[in-house]
């Protein structure tokens, strides 16, 4: 990976974003997925977009885009692409979704994107350097102990039964009344600037996790499965983000047991 990479990156979430702002509470063609979720014009604009510079500039790199699946899987530098991860919260006018934008190297995130083009707010990591958000240095905070964590997740209902009693066995240990509900990959940014303490999801797919990796953890932070493994492009989808990594093996444990 290379300062180029980090300058593309940078250059897709632009070209994203100029594609976005205009739909943003404006018409924007909302269709249902045969997974029965959400996709609008928007989502499919922005991702042709970043797969055209792509192309352009990165012809021997894969892509993994949400809408319009995989080109090149199997190159060694692979980008990840979700336009609009939070499509819900697009069509309902609330600016907490984001274009993720990532790159593998051997399966492996070294570099992440979230964008939330309303706002103006860009978190970027890169494997071996500190995470910024718009530039400046983000750190996430330290958390003593689990009653005075602030828990997010996008949905409850995305959960299974056995994951969704796991998670509530989780929330009884947090601070009842900090438990937040939607926000998908903005919940991960907070955790990087240190609003959030603890993020937990399951059934996410690679465009969900992989741009988030280098931006929690280069912020201080810690991403692993349910397991406590570190994510790569063969985890499963069950993902924890906490801003202390000192809590992770309390988390894992109350997430892992039978």
């Amino acid at each position: 990976m290379t300062t180029a990479d980090i300058e593309l990156a940078q250059r897709l979430a632009n070209a994203a974003g100029a594609v976005i702002r205009p739909y943003f509470r404006a018409e924007f063609g909302l269709e249902t997925k045969p997974d029965a979720s959400p996709v609008t014009l928007a989502d499919r604009a922005a991702e042709a977009a970043m797969r055209k510079v792509i192309e352009a500039e990165r012809p021997d790199d894969g892509i993994i885009g949400e809408e319009y699946g995989t080109e090149r899987g199997d190159a060694s530098r692979v980008w990840v692409l979700d336009p609009i991860d939070g499509t819900t919260s697009f069509i309902a006018g609330r600016p907490i979704f984001g274009t993720l934008i990532a790159l593998l190297e051997d399966g492996w995130p070294v570099l992440g994107i979230v964008d939330q083009p309303i706002n103006n707010e860009r978190w970027l990591g890169v494997v071996g350097r500190p995470t910024t958000l718009n530039g400046v240095a983000a750190k996430t905070r330290a958390c003593p102990d689990l009653a005075q964590a602030i828990l997010g997740t996008t949905s409850p209902h995305l959960f299974t039964d056995h994951e969704a009693t796991h998670f509530m066995a989780l929330a009884s240990q947090c601070a009842k009344r900090r438990i937040i509900y939607g926000g998908d990959c903005y919940n991960y940014g907070l955790v990087a600037s240190g609003h959030v303490d603890l993020v937990v999801e399951s059934g996410l797919k690679l465009h969900d996790f992989a741009a988030l990796v280098p931006i929690v953890e280069g912020a201080g932070g810690r991403m692993c499965d349910w397991k406590g493994e570190p994510l790569s492009a063969d985890s499963a989808g069950d993902v924890i983000a906490l801003g202390d990594p000192a809590r992770v093996d309390e988390v894992v444990d109350i997430l892992s047991a039978h």
